[in-house]
């Protein structure tokens, strides 16, 4: 079957490269524009379209899916289907009727819980046990289309959301090519979701990785693994912004007041409501991370200083 490829991050790599050495053949891949990163702001392509050069493969990087210039090509290689994994950009209907199987997308969540940009760290943000991934034909409602297939994972207790995006991303590229594999042969049909257990996975910001020293401990642990690696959960010394890695580990009771800071010689707690945790990794501003010992040596931590 004739597809194109729509996808951007390290995330969907894992999907196209299941989809290249699948019988399906990728006619193109539509991925984001180059984008500025790192301290020289230089311009870097899409993990996706690195893959796709690399194998010789057309790349759509348009501004927008609602380009006239794209949807002409689009139309002129006449995908059968557009499977899709984290493209970033919003699908208008002109483009959405094109393959004559739909646009069938890869959602890192058990739909329809977790409709949105972030489902693997609101998953881990609101305590659940057990999450996965499942495929779907994308409409214009945003992520309520009918579902065709879905798989399990279970959320470890130390899991962070890169850690478990990156297991979710390995079993989902199987699932997309059985889907692909099903709907070429005609023996699958999408499923409409269930009114029923609907939650929102709204994209998390810089304002949401602020950590909330004044949460029970788990409350915190929970937030913080939600936002690591990305936004990356921050907190403030002295004024300045430090970057809060995973916690190694946490507990109630303890004598520390929300955000105190007790440094010993080879680990750092903080105070919760309630509790306390045991800080990881650190990352002051302008700095590489560093264990959380190493840097309360640096800072030299007074006894009652508190994270802001």
């Amino acid at each position: 079957m004739r597809v194109i490829f729509a996808g951007t991050p390290q995330t969907a790599v894992p999907s196209l490269r299941a989809i290249l050495d699948s019988r399906h053949e990728v006619v193109a891949v539509l991925t984001r524009p180059d984008a500025r990163a790192g301290r020289g702001r230089a311009l870097h392509p899409s993990p996706i379209k690195e893959v796709a050069l690399a194998e010789g493969i057309e790349v759509l990087t348009p501004l927008s899916a609602r380009d006239a210039d794209l949807q002409d090509r689009l139309r002129q290689l006449a995908p059968a289907a557009c499977p899709v994994v984290a493209y970033g950009a919003l699908l208008p209907p002109a483009v959405l009727d094109i393959p004559r199987h739909g646009w069938i997308n890869l959602h890192f969540s058990l739909l329809p819980a977790w409709r949105g940009a972030a489902p693997v760290q609101r998953a881990i943000m609101a305590g659940d046990e057990v999450t996965g991934a499942c495929t779907f034909r994308i409409e214009e409602g945003l992520d309520t289309g009918p579902v065709f297939g879905a798989i399990t994972e279970t959320i470890r207790p130390r899991d962070t959301a890169g850690e478990l995006l990156e297991r979710l991303s390995q079993v989902g590229a199987g699932l997309l090519v059985d889907t692909l594999d099903g709907v070429e042969e005609g023996i699958l049909r999408p499923i409409p979701q269930s009114a029923d257990g609907v939650s929102q996975a709204a994209k998390l910001n810089v304002t949401d990785a602020c950590v909330r020293w004044a949460l029970p401990p788990h409350l915190v642990d929970r937030a913080v693994r939600g936002c690591t690696p990305a936004p990356g959960a921050w907190s403030t010394l002295r004024g300045e912004r430090v970057g809060i890695g995973a916690f190694t580990a946490y507990a109630s009771g303890g004598d520390l007041a929300p955000g105190e800071i007790l440094a010993g010689k080879r680990e750092v707690l903080v105070g919760t409501a309630g509790g306390q945790v045991t800080l990881g990794e650190l990352r002051p501003v302008g700095k590489r991370a560093m264990p959380a010992a190493d840097w309360a040596r640096g800072v030299r931590i007074e006894p009652g200083e508190r994270f802001e």
